[in-house]
């Protein structure tokens, strides 16, 4: 496994698992529960979910899957929008930690900017470090103004991360988010890696696929982990998921390659807004 710093020092690995639409269907459960873990067997230890997930659902199965083995993974869940105010976060959190079975949260994030003045998340977030509840802060969805708000206030450079919509086809955040990030050693996770599977069909990761012997989430996925600043969070509902992504990881993409899917995957050239999904 490869891993990134967080701003404290402390080290995460660069590929995670994501759980959005796990949890919800009770058929699928024991496989989703063997993936999880899975993950934290072949070292995807960062797990991502949120109390939007199922409406706590997919909270309810981490806490379930990890039963004992709480210590061997590093979690990050998120607060709606219209839950972070002062009160609202806490008890939020509160409710995640009760689902997750589990008495903190590694990293807490604002699922994305809402009504709520940023000051009063901020307040609520540094109460519950203080409380012991949670371990690090950050954010999701912000785009580049939204940060430098952020950071403009009174505990807004504690942010530990910014979670948002990146792969091959979602270029936009290399414009100037990703630099701003960069810039300041804050790390991107990079959620919907694989655009929901969509990608998958194109001709250019097929081919690059077959040269490699790998699969077309392999090559997609090793280009979002080009480097080690970026943490990419793929969903995996089976074991056998689990460690064809964990295997992405081995792939030797040459900048020949990397070039080949810019001609298919063009960066951007102007400022475009942050797409969310």
């Amino acid at each position: 496994m490869r891993y990134t710093e967080l701003p404290s020092g402390e080290h995460v690995p660069v590929l995670g698992l994501g759980t959005w639409h796990m949890g919800e269907r009770p058929e699928k459960r024991q496989d989703e529960r063997d993936a999880l873990l899975s993950a934290v067997d072949n070292g995807m230890t960062l797990i991502d979910t949120a109390e939007m997930y199922g409406d706590g659902a997919a909270e309810e199965l981490i806490g379930q899957a990890l039963g004992g083995r709480r210590t061997d993974a590093f979690i990050v869940s998120k607060v709606l929008p219209h839950h972070a105010t002062r009160r609202g976060t806490v008890a939020a959190c509160e409710n995640s930690l009760r689902r997750l079975a589990t008495d903190y949260i590694d990293m807490y994030l604002l699922h994305w900017p809402g009504a709520v003045p940023l000051e009063e998340t901020l307040e609520a977030f540094d109460a519950l470090l203080r409380a012991g509840k949670i371990r690090y802060w950050g954010v999701s969805n912000f785009d580049t103004a939204d940060m430098e708000e952020l950071l403009a206030l009174r505990g807004g450079t504690a942010v530990a991360a910014n979670q948002v919509l990146y792969n091959l086809a979602r270029r936009g955040i290399e414009f100037d988010l990703l630099p701003w990030c960069r810039r300041r050693t804050l790390p991107v996770m990079a959620y919907s890696p694989l655009e929901q599977g969509r990608l998958l069909g194109d001709p250019e990761l097929l081919r690059l696929a077959a040269e490699y012997a790998a699969t077309p989430a392999q090559i997609a996925l090793r280009w979002v982990l080009r480097d080690d600043a970026t943490i990419a969070l793929p969903k995996a509902g089976t074991p056998g998921h689990v460690r064809e992504l964990q295997s992405a990881l081995d792939l030797p993409l040459s900048p020949r390659d990397l070039a080949a899917l810019d001609r298919v995957f063009p960066p951007p050239e102007r400022k475009v807004p942050l797409e969310m999904i």
